[in-house]
């Protein structure tokens, strides 16, 4: 049995697993993220990463909602998509007088059946409990799929 080290994260019938607690302090949000895509990469997905220039300063609660978020979408990727190159994005957003958080996760995968995955009986329950703490974060989830153009799933968090 191959032991695991200390940051590893790997592929537990296809979804993505922490072996050890995510430290926000130690790596931030980015690295935590980043950190999730090592089962995809190992799988010879490509992984661009993308974050602002900037520090951004963000709760314990919303980097652990984003974190998880982040978890399920890369973890749907992996299992599901069958996609070469997937992008992870998040930028500081503002409207008006609200700022917020966004998290981004583009693959060029074969897409699905959005509104289908998000009522169906056995599919997509891992998107639906998303989208509901999303919801009660005071976020927004929106998710653009297709069978050409691959999927897009965008989270939005308020800061203020």
């Amino acid at each position: 049995m191959k032991s695991l080290q200390s940051d590893e994260v790997v592929a537990v019938r296809g979804v993505l697993t922490d072996t050890h607690p995510v430290d926000f302090h130690a790596l931030g949000l980015t690295g935590a993220i980043d950190r999730l895509t090592l089962p995809l990469r190992k799988r010879g997905i490509v992984v661009h990463l993308e974050t602002p220039r900037h520090r951004m300063e963000v709760d314990r609660q919303s980097a652990t909602l984003l974190y998880r978020a982040a978890q399920e979408l890369l973890s749907n990727v992996y299992k599901f998509a069958q996609a070469s190159v997937v992008t992870v994005r998040l930028s500081c957003v503002s409207h008006g007088m609200t700022h917020g958080i966004q998290l981004k996760v583009t693959d060029n995968g074969g897409g699905f059946d959005a509104p289908a995955a998000m009522i169906g009986r056995h599919t997509g329950m891992g998107l639906r409990l998303m989208r509901l703490a999303v919801d009660l974060a005071g976020g927004e989830v929106m998710i653009d799929s297709s069978a050409a153009a691959g999927t897009c799933v965008t989270i939005t968090l308020p800061l203020d």
